[in-house]
């Protein structure tokens, strides 16, 4: 196997629909992406993912870290601490995180999944 690589993930167009989030509260968020790896267990895998504006329920079901590229979202966790994404910004969310996720301005990350 190669190594995968993705050189440019901020310009990367060929993206697949990924639909919309089911856990709407407010409007219509709508994801695409690309894998650029996939475990053979199904469950790890990492690419770019982009989401369009909307508010919506988060359940994190396994451990993720993101990186996010462009778009202004805010995470409020179940417990009221609030996180401001903005270009640049890296985080980890541990499985079992829950909260609210509202996209201002679609966002663009790249993250993988364990």
């Amino acid at each position: 196997m190669t190594t995968p690589v993705m050189r440019d993930p901020l310009s990367e167009a060929d993206l697949a629909d990924w639909g919309e989030i089911p856990t709407m509260i407010e409007g219509h968020s709508m994801t695409s992406g690309k894998l650029l790896y996939k475990g053979e267990d199904g469950r790890s895998e990492c690419g770019i993912w982009l989401c369009t504006p909307g508010k919506w329920l988060c359940e994190v079901t396994a451990d993720e870290f993101c990186h996010f590229l462009e778009g202004r979202c805010t995470y409020v966790r179940d417990d009221g601490e609030v996180i401001e994404i903005t270009p640049g910004t890296a985080a980890f969310f541990p499985e079992g995180w829950k909260g609210l996720c509202t996209v201002h301005e679609t966002i663009r990350k790249v993250y993988m999944i364990r």
